[in-house]
């Protein structure tokens, strides 16, 4: 899979599937959730009611509504407990279960934000190195490329660095 980490607004981007940095009750919220469900308009808010809510960790796909992506992919990341409460195999989990739904759906390209390190606290650097790690086992054919969204600089340098400690590993 190609991994692309890139500065903007996930909203507008043209991916097959954008991925929601969702809460467990699916219906909108602050950051990129309320960003997502503005954009995407009053139907996509119906179709969560519809769908019910997600426990963390978990993925569920609704149509991308008036958004140029197909599907969003909604996922409610870990909020940070210090790691003791599993919060790594929960943010894991985000990520795997998203690359299966969009596979599943034929997506070739999906655009992830930072999930779960704006309010609900997980350390930037933490999450940066085990997403990376994450999408780059990803062994299915599909999706053939992910793409890390980051909405400021700061967030675009910690990939970045992260990325680059990976590729020295491999």
């Amino acid at each position: 899979m190609i991994i692309e980490i890139l500065r903007g607004d996930i909203t507008s981007l043209d991916a097959d599937a954008i991925v929601n940095a969702a809460n467990c009750t699916l219906l909108g919220g602050g950051g990129v959730d309320g960003a997502i469900h503005r954009a995407a308009g009053p139907e996509l808010l119906e179709c969560c009611r519809r769908i019910g809510p997600c426990p963390t960790g978990e993925a569920r796909i609704t149509p991308g509504f008036r958004l140029k992506a197909k599907w969003i992919i909604h996922t409610p990341g870990p909020v940070w407990h210090g790691g003791s409460r599993g919060e790594d195999d929960l943010l894991r989990s985000c990520y795997l279960n998203t690359l299966a739904l969009a596979a599943g759906k034929g997506c070739r390209t999906v655009a992830f934000p930072c999930i779960s390190t704006g309010v609900y606290g997980f350390p930037k650097e933490r999450a940066a190195a085990l997403v990376l790690r994450c999408l780059s086992s990803w062994a299915g054919p599909l999706p053939e490329k992910a793409s890390i969204c980051c909405f400021s600089e700061a967030d675009e340098a910690v990939y970045r660095r992260q990325a680059e400690i990976l590729e020295k590993k491999l």
